[in-house]
């Protein structure tokens, strides 16, 4: 890849990563050992948790099933493909010469890609890798949002070494399909102020209510993701 600074002061801070599912427990039974991490009950919420609160994985627990492709998904770091599919994990699309990685879904549907090893980190989240028409403007615009550097690889931009942000890479690549439905992988933020994220190009899809303290917005190519205000302590997400 090429690199280069994003050049811009971050406008908020990465929080941590939310994922739905239809089963809870077993999302997080799969998820938990996948990734390195270890299940967190507080009251009705599930999480995920690693040595750093950014490592925190909100699951989110939701009716509907899925039913495309997931335009958000995660690649992991693995010891052997055996380890995935032991857990539950499904190979769709085995590595080749070409291509580095196996595409997997996990026990929900949700695709997902794994990096064998020979040396495996305790926390295993590799990168995100966001679908997008056109990843350079969405990739530019999250680098003016959470600073860090940009990197190209064709027609793949990915964000890097941004504060706080527990992954190698946040990775924007060109699909020729649309966003048709919620994404049901999203990322949530810390920002002083969420109307700072609205008039640097953000569309607010619902405003906080009675049981929720967060703003959920979209970013410019439709994304959601969650932004939190620190004052609020507020904890759980959606």
């Amino acid at each position: 890849m090429t690199g280069g600074r994003a050049g811009q002061e971050a406008l908020a801070t990465f929080k941590d990563l939310c994922l739905d599912a239809v089963d809870v427990e077993q999302a997080a039974r799969f998820w938990a050992p996948t990734l390195g991490l270890k299940v967190r009950r507080t009251g009705s919420d599930v999480s995920l948790v690693g040595t750093s609160e950014t490592q925190t994985i909100w699951i989110n627990q939701v009716p509907e099933p899925k039913t495309v492709k997931n335009r958000v998904h995660l690649d992991v770091h693995t010891g052997s493909l055996d380890e995935l599919t032991g857990r539950g994990a499904r190979v769709v699309a085995p590595a080749t010469d070409e291509q580095a990685w196996t595409v997997f879904t996990d026990p929900d549907g949700q695709e997902f890609c794994g990096f064998v090893r020979e040396q495996v980190p305790d926390y295993r989240l590799y990168e995100v890798i966001v679908d997008c028409a056109d990843g350079e403007p969405v990739a530019r615009w999250w680098a003016s949002v959470l600073g860090g550097e940009l990197e190209r690889d064709g027609a793949d931009w990915a964000l890097t070494r941004a504060s706080g942000v527990p992954f190698e890479y946040l990775v924007f690549g060109a699909v020729p399909e649309p966003k048709t439905v919620k994404n049901r992988v999203h990322w949530d933020v810390w920002v002083a102020d969420p109307q700072l994220l609205i008039d640097a190009g953000a569309t607010l899809l619902r405003p906080p209510g009675l049981d929720t303290a967060w703003h959920v917005l979209a970013d410019p190519a439709g994304n959601e993701f969650c932004a939190f205000v620190p004052s609020t302590g507020q904890d759980a997400t959606d």
